[in-house]
């Protein structure tokens, strides 16, 4: 049943995306899952396709608009590409666009962003810390301002994309405790002091490169802050809701792909003299898999809707984000008990989405985290 909002266009970039991930995300989900790494060429493929265009003016590469339901549409999407990881390994950008977009100067968009957007350059957001995730307000890095430059020390961890960046959005503390007192800074790689190294042997989102980066004195311009002292933070918390709705889509697709194998292997293989699909134990299993599609589909398509009347329903989104990732944790362990062993094998899809669960409930705000700010916007 078509959805009220699924309009022409929508269904012509959601059926564009699903042909483009199919034939050039699929293939090589093992290839580049055992390789550890995506080629540079796929970045630029993607963005020549728009999807990192939403709220981008078109002389930066953008598409001069915005629209909710097609940012879920790409990362719902990217689940049929079978690896989360080159969802990552591409997407790292995404969450320092936005800042760049909103807080840069012009001569630092003239510069950069339009590279960034069409993927012939990387960057990546730094936020957390190895001393603290979550706990953004504790936040150590520090800039000290020295003439016309701001001298950043510290260090940030987890950063998706960060080996393969050139850019980097840096949080550092410039005033007081508390977020008021952290701002943000454009941070260059060749700049003197700055230093990254690999995170490896992670347990999921192999072929993406996550980092720590190190920060030994680097000397930043006065014009690469970007926006205001001791309110970087604070401008930019409306950029998490784009990331947490984005994971809620791609949750959703995950859990699409999960019941799509479960059911196709469950008429495949046969048990006790019948296919494994007439147990009704099995049949149940895919009912409540299919009913949680459902659920979270319907979620989706209101929060979509909401960001489209220009609301941004901060509560609804931290809801929904722990609630699917939930449902994905669920879909995953059973798809994986439907398929038995051969579930448990590396090189399937199952065995992989079984493992990149987690990554989805603790990126982007941890499901603790983002029950405790549903509450908060509660009024409780």
């Amino acid at each position: 049943m078509r959805h009220p909002s699924d309009t022409e266009e929508r269904q012509q970039f959601r059926d564009m995306s699903r042909r483009f991930i199919e034939a050039e995300f699929q293939p090589y989900a093992d290839e580049w899952d055992e390789a550890g790494k995506i080629p540079w060429e796929l970045h630029q493929k993607v963005g020549a396709l728009g999807v990192w265009g939403f709220g981008v003016a078109e002389k930066y590469g953008g598409l001069g608009f915005d629209d909710m339901f097609m940012r879920a549409a790409w990362a719902e999407e990217s689940a049929r590409g079978h690896n989360g990881g080159i969802v990552a390994a591409l997407g790292g950008r995404s969450i320092s666009i936005g800042p760049i977009q909103k807080l840069a100067s012009e001569d630092i968009k003239d510069r950069i962003l339009k590279d960034i957007v069409l993927g012939i350059k990387g960057s990546s957001l730094g936020i957390t810390e190895p001393g603290g995730g979550s706990d953004v307000a504790n936040m150590k890095t520090t800039a000290k301002k020295d003439g016309n430059h701001w001298v950043i020390n510290g260090s940030k961890t987890f950063i998706t994309g960060g080996m393969t960046a050139d850019y980097f959005v840096i949080g550092a503390r410039t005033g007081g405790e508390g977020l008021e007192g952290i701002s943000l800074f454009l941070v260059e790689v060749g700049m003197k002091g700055f230093s990254r190294t690999e995170i490896e042997r992670k347990m999921g989102w192999w072929a993406s490169d996550q980092a720590t980066l190190y920060f030994d004195d680097v000397r930043v311009p006065a014009e690469n802050m970007l926006g205001d002292e001791g309110r970087g933070f604070i401008q930019i918390m409306h950029n998490f809701n784009h990331e947490r709705l984005g994971m809620v889509a791609q949750s959703l697709g995950m859990m699409r792909v999960l019941l799509e194998e479960s059911i196709k292997y469950a008429q495949q293989r046969e048990t006790f003299g019948k296919p494994l699909i007439k147990h009704q134990v099995i049949r149940h299993k895919i009912a409540e898999m299919s009913a949680r599609v459902d659920t979270t589909e319907a979620w989706l398509d209101k929060l979509c809707w909401l960001g489209s009347e220009g609301k941004m329903p901060v509560e609804q989104i931290c809801k929904a984000k722990f609630t699917t990732t939930k449902n994905l944790e669920y879909c995953a362990s059973e798809a994986m008990q439907i398929l038995g062993g051969a579930g448990y094998l590396r090189g399937n899809v199952v065995e992989r989405f079984y493992r990149e669960v987690k990554v989805m409930a603790i990126g982007g705000g941890s499901e603790e985290i983002m029950r405790d700010l549903a509450v908060r916007q509660m009024g409780l």
